[in-house]
């Protein structure tokens, strides 16, 4: 049995048609095809599903319910294949604790390198703090020329108020003669009472010698003074005075740091966390916006929304505000926007001043208090803290917002972590650089012999970790970005970083789209980086549209001919050049260029209006001023990290928002926008699954499915039965089959082992209830319509326009193939996109709208993107406005007008490099993207 191929025999995952293929190991290999046509089935749901799986069964039951259950897949064989890792998209976590540097195993290095040679620095005097040992301190003195003169003093008292007459009582009767009070020599005996209010400071002589040869006295009195006063011993000699300390404290202010370890360094641990926000960096704070949206009115008209709906009556809480207001004369029919500063402050933040009140209940009874009256910021924090009630809390809520810890200012650290430095710069400050710059930083870190010694190893871990995240393109992330912020393309890099980073061989990698959110400059490193991965000896199976990608592969896997049904087959496989020269492959046909998505003939100059951004500098944009001409397809570009999410989505389209009246939506930072009055509405497009329960479908997502369901109550049977479409629904009572709640799945937890998913008996998976299912429509009852492709259902639905219509749209996104009733937890982030943009292509155009995506092309073969971009030019086309972020040429040389925003990632970002038609675009010289654009124009 020959091992140089994993051979499938008999594939038939989803929409697999029976297929038998050899997949060459130890190469660099491309399964491609048009959306939906099966190749995610037969990449991840089979190979990656049955090598995961023969490897999770050779381990003991009780480890195997950690790791999920996992079927067989639908295949006769599979032979030769490797135990395999997969690098999808799906798997960023939300956890606020989890960052880039957790996540790279980069922090758990840092952590280590400054426990071992951190040296921590006096936050107040900036003075490095070192501990020693008596050995340390006699081999110091023993440095001085030989009778030399010493006093050894203990500090006893350092700037403390008091007569100290205990301390001196107790001195005379252990023996000691002489004492420095305040920096003056004196005997015992002669030292008159002192001031009482005033801070002294008392050091004990406790040895008076010639230096010699004797080290065995200085010990002795070195180790009585440490003892007397915690660690701390002075010795003079000829004026000048060193002080020595045997503890990790500072010798002026006592600062002290405990003992240095890598705990001591991580934001999770309470060692090192900040106390106030427990090590993540925000506090919960009241929002003012929240709590007083619109300042025109007063407090009586519910100015202050916390207290809207009891201004003037009996609570008793608002009896004790009132007595607020009254205490400070302050009016409750004046307009917040005319409070003084500290008039806002009482209300907000409470009094200053005791106040004495009444309150009266309404059974009559009066309770008389003086006390400080807390302001409603105050009173809404504490309770959301204190009240048990899950309800109330989620009231609290809504005025909060997240605001940088004030203690730690958002560093996450506690002020003895961040007081360690290693080249000058605290663990902090590490993170805040980015990759590119921490690298560089980390070349040139210059160690003395015993550290170099000591962090040889952290140290080349920490270089290499931070090459490959380089190597991927991902040199402008910051080490201390939340994991969470990052897209899918960016976590699917580091992950993929972080694989290189373990160095394994023998491994099968199965990788889906890694060049997703990537400019064309930095593809080159992405591709050398997958071959390093084959030249260690993995076998890598990517699922790719990107041509560059394809181009560099050493074999490629052509799945089609169509999607869904009409999908399922190899059309195609061999080498590039072999699949260039198939006539039957689509792929290969615009690989070799025979097909291609034309340049349109002309340029739209749009309807003379505009929308533009003054002063935007949000995270990287430096201060930039940008205009978008409405009536226009616009694309926004730029190498990775320049920035373009940063202007579109944070800036441009949450002001929008904020300024069309959702005013939670918080804009990133920008002085202001202006032409908002030339749109009435935004519909942003993000890649966000359409729902996350399994009873959300791309049926009930457009609508279409509650036309579906009014024609099922229209039929004569149901008429005859008197069902109204309520009947049809899954998700309420009387149709559905109650076994399941209308899931057709039952979960049963087993104690040791995973969940098992079955279907459900009584309605065998079909939702319904015997009842629902005998209505039917054309012969077909409501289970059979929800397992339609969309395709199908638009024959069957030929003479019904309405639905016809919406499904028509589905179809004109490139989503023919998936079925009515597919769980939406099952669709991919582009088909989630491309729902999403059917049911708002469903409403008719009003010439004043912004349609926003991010990346469209994600997940797209080029035939797709194709269609794609026909559908929105039909958009802008009708008058509206359609502004995308995208790296794909084909998306680029198809746009009225282009932003391209650079020169690189990260600080080097931010500005704008050219704007204008893609042939403008093309003749600027430092544009990456121009030059690329130049090619395919």
């Amino acid at each position: 049995m020959s091992h140089d191929y994993i051979d499938i025999k008999g594939a038939r995952e989803n929409n697999l048609k029976n297929i038998d293929i050899k997949v060459p190991r130890d190469k660099f290999v491309i399964m491609t095809g048009v959306s939906g046509s099966g190749k995610t089935s037969l990449a991840f749901d089979t190979i990656y599903a049955e090598g995961r799986r023969r490897y999770v069964e050779s381990l003991s039951a009780y480890a195997r319910q950690f790791l999920g259950n996992s079927e067989k897949p639908d295949v006769d064989s599979i032979e030769g294949l490797s135990p395999s890792i997969s690098i999808d998209q799906k798997t960023t976590s939300n956890n606020p604790r989890s960052t880039v540097g957790t996540v790279t195993e980069i922090y758990d290095y840092l952590r280590l390198m400054y426990a071992r040679i951190g040296v921590p620095y006096c936050p107040t005097h900036n003075e490095p703090i070192t501990s020693q040992t008596i050995k340390q301190m006699v081999d110091k003195i023993m440095e001085l020329e030989d009778k030399t003169r010493l006093t050894i003093l203990s500090p006893a008292v350092h700037g403390q108020k008091g007569t100290h007459k205990d301390l001196f009582d107790h001195l005379r009767k252990e023996g000691y003669l002489r004492v420095r009070v305040d920096g003056e020599m004196k005997l015992l005996e002669d030292v008159e009472a002192l001031e009482k209010n005033k801070k002294h400071n008392i050091d004990v002589v406790i040895d008076r010698i010639v230096k010699g040869s004797d080290r065995s006295r200085l010990h002795d009195s070195l180790e009585t003074a440490l003892k007397m006063s915690d660690g701390l011993a002075v010795v003079t000699y000829n004026h000048e005075e060193v002080l020595f300390s045997s503890n990790y404290s500072c010798k002026y202010c006592g600062f002290n740091i405990p003992k240095l370890e890598p705990r001591l360094f991580s934001f999770n641990a309470p060692f090192g966390a900040c106390d106030t926000c427990k090590g993540l960096g925000i506090t919960q704070k009241v929002d003012v916006e929240y709590l007083i949206p619109d300042r025109t009115k007063s407090i009586r008209q519910g100015g202050i929304v916390y207290y809207k709906n009891i201004v003037n009556t009996e609570n008793l809480e608002w009896q004790k505000f009132a007595a607020l207001l009254n205490y400070y004369d302050i009016s409750i029919d004046k307009p917040i926007k005319d409070f003084t500063k500290k008039e806002l402050d009482i209300v907000l933040y409470g009094s200053k001043d005791l106040i004495s009140y009444k309150l009266e209940s309404r059974s009559g009874n009066v309770m008389k208090k003086t006390e400080f009256i807390e302001g409603v910021c105050t009173l809404i924090e504490r309770r959301y803290m204190e009240t048990s009630s899950q309800m109330s809390r989620e009231w609290y809520a809504t005025f909060l917002a997240e605001a940088p810890c004030p203690t730690c200012g958002g560093r996450r650290l506690n002020e003895q972590a961040l007081s360690v430095r290693v080249g000058g710069i605290n663990i902090y400050e590490w993170t805040t650089m980015s990759v590119r710059q921490a690298a560089i930083f980390m070349e040139e870190l210059t160690l003395t012999k015993q550290e170099e010694e000591i962090a040889k190893l952290i140290v080349k871990e920490i270089r290499e970790r931070l090459s490959f995240l380089n190597n991927v393109g991902l040199g402008y992330l910051t080490l201390d970005r939340l994991a969470g912020t990052l897209s899918g393309g960016e976590a699917q890099r580091i992950r993929l970083a972080t694989q290189i980073g373990s160095h394994l061989s023998g491994v099968l990698y199965v990788l889906d789209e890694p060049s997703i959110g990537l400019h064309q400059r930095d593809n080159d490193r992405l591709i050398n980086t997958l071959k390093d991965m084959r030249d260690l000896g993995n076998s890598l199976i990517v699922v790719e549209h990107d041509e560059d990608t394809m181009r560099a592969s050493d074999y490629i896997i052509d799945i089609g001919p169509g999607a869904g049904i009409h999908g399922g087959q190899v059309v195609s496989a061999g080498t590039p050049e072999e699949v260039m020269a198939d006539p039957n492959s689509i792929t290969g046909q615009y690989l070799s260029g025979k097909m291609k998505i034309e340049v349109p003939s002309e340029r739209r100059k749009g309807n003379k209006k505009k929308l533009e951004v003054i002063g935007a500098c949000e995270n990287n944009l430096k201060n930039i001023d940008v205009q978008f001409p409405l009536g226009t397809f616009i694309v926004v570009t730029g190498v990775s990290g320049s920035g373009k999410s940063s202007l579109v989505n944070e800036v441009l389209s949450k002001g929008i928002m904020h300024e069309l009246g959702r005013t939670r939506i918080k804009a990133g930072k920008h002085k202001k926008i202006k032409g908002i009055k030339n749109i009435d509405k935004i519909i942003d497009i993000s890649q966000d699954p359409i729902g996350r329960t399994p009873r959300s479908n791309p049926a009930t997502y457009t609508g279409v499915f509650d036309d579906i369901r009014a024609l099922f109550a229209q039929t004569p049977e149901a008429k005859m039965r008197g069902y109204d479409k309520g009947r049809f629904s899954f998700n309420v009572k009387g149709g559905r089959c109650e076994a399941c709640q209308g899931d057709g799945i039952l979960r049963i937890s087993m104690h040791f082992l995973p969940d098992v998913y079955v279907p459900c008996e009584e309605c065998g998976g079909k939702r319904y209830n015997d009842e629902t299912l005998q209505v039917t429509y054309k012969g077909k009852n409501i289970y059979d319509v929800l397992e339609m492709s969309v395709e199908e259902a638009i024959d069957f639905f030929a003479n019904m326009h309405k639905i016809k219509h919406k499904l028509q749209t589905l179809k004109d996104v490139g989503l023919g193939y998936i079925k009515l009733g597919q769980s939406a937890t099952t669709l991919s982030g582009g088909e989630a996109q491309r729902v999403k943009l059917a049911s708002e292509l469903q409403r008719k155009a009003t010439g004043k709208t912004l349609f926003v995506l991010d990346e469209p092309t994600t997940g797209l073969h080029s035939h797709d993107v194709k269609r794609l971009l026909e559908v929105l030019q039909r958009i802008v086309s009708n008058g509206d406005t359609v502004l995308v972020i995208e790296h794909n040429l084909d998306v680029i040389k198809s746009a009225d007008y282009v932003i391209d925003i650079g020169p690189e990632g990260g600080d080097e970002g931010g500005t704008i490099i050219a704007c204008g038609t893609p042939e403008e675009v093309a003749q600027v010289e430092n544009s990456y993207t121009g030059q690329y654009l130049k090619k395919v124009l």
